[in-house]
């Protein structure tokens, strides 16, 4: 995976092995915002938990952070690039992903945050700020879709040390659609609920 990167990323990535936590929160965040390290990030994530099981929560913390931060960056750079810069990095897409952002909004970004590789997710964050989903929504659905991303990940590295990122690269769109499957029916009974509690409060 090392030798598909630059060798000044090779150098971030090396760096960022030596820092531990921290190191996963810079590249969570340059992962989801001006830079690509494909995967880098899981398997920090997954080789610092086999390290330190008791300390799991905090590196799936930190990545998730770092994620958030990062698509957050990302956002505001496409709201000052405007709808010209999401059309030139989505090409042909754009249309389909217009209509899918400005139709679903948070459950949208929700979903399509919770999709393995691969999945264009930058494409669909740039999409959120030039279409106007409102920032603490589209902070919201990042924020969850990589908590359950990185909780479940760090979880199976502490259960199944080396046979984890295995585990998911063989059954990644199975992982996938369960967890989007109960993301969404959970979405769609709050929304029921708080429909609800709206209706008996007129």
């Amino acid at each position: 995976m090392l030798a598909s990167l630059s060798g000044w990323k090779q150098k971030i990535v090396a760096y960022a092995g030596v820092l531990g936590g921290p190191g996963l929160f810079l590249i969570s965040f340059l992962d989801s915002s001006v830079l690509t390290f494909p995967v880098i990030n899981d398997l920090l994530l997954i080789g610092l938990s086999m390290q330190h099981p008791s300390r799991m929560p905090w590196y799936a913390t930190l990545a998730a952070i770092g994620s958030v931060l990062g698509c957050v960056l990302l956002y505001y750079i496409a709201k000052k690039g405007g709808s010209a810069f999401f059309h030139k990095k989505a090409g042909t897409r754009a249309p389909a992903i217009q209509r899918w952002v400005e139709k679903n909004g948070f459950g949208g970004m929700l979903l399509t945050a919770m999709l393995p590789p691969p999945t264009p997710f930058k494409i669909f964050v740039l999409a959120g700020a030039v279409f106007d989903v409102p920032i603490l929504s589209f902070t919201t659905a990042i924020a969850l879709a990589r908590a359950i991303r990185y909780f479940g990940m760090g979880y199976l590295a502490v259960r199944y040390g080396d046979q984890a990122l295995p585990f998911l690269a063989q059954h990644k769109w199975q992982v996938a659609v369960g967890v989007v499957v109960f993301v969404a029916v959970s979405y769609g009974l709050s929304r029921l609920v708080l429909r609800e509690k709206t209706e008996a409060g007129k």
